[in-house]
């Protein structure tokens, strides 16, 4: 553990909103739980992304590979163009570069907790399909 990483507990209703300004990056939000720039911590970069009914993160990538734990509601993962159902409890690890999407499928939330390789969330450089 480095000189600046200490532990840390948190939880999502402590970290604020966020969200893309642009549409076109679809309707997920999310609540940044560890991040360089936010928390004592180094090396990951984790947080919680909503669905919202119905909604999508559409296709994209980034060079860091990245973990998902399915926390509630299901939806139709898409990696590398192979879709697969997730529901919760699901994990699913995504190469880096792999090009993915996610789509909630219900009437309700879909919550998810991601894990990057990477101390700060802003060193994680999205690439959106056009």
């Amino acid at each position: 553990m480095s000189s600046t990483s200490q532990p840390v507990i948190t939880r999502e209703e402590e970290r604020p909103r966020e969200f893309w300004e642009d549409p076109a990056k679809g309707s997920v939000a999310w609540h940044t739980l560890f991040s360089g720039d936010i928390t004592p911590t180094d090396s990951l970069c984790a947080g919680i992304a909503v669905l919202p009914a119905k909604g999508d993160n559409p296709r994209h990538r980034h060079a860091e590979p990245e973990l998902y734990l399915i926390l509630e509601g299901s939806g139709v993962l898409t990696i590398d163009g192979r879709e697969s159902p997730v529901t919760k409890g699901a994990a699913i690890f995504i190469p880096g570069n792999a090009w993915h999407s996610l789509r909630n499928a219900l009437d309700t939330e879909l919550k998810l907790l991601y894990v990057f390789p990477a101390g700060r969330f802003s060193d994680v450089i999205y690439e959106f399909a056009n």
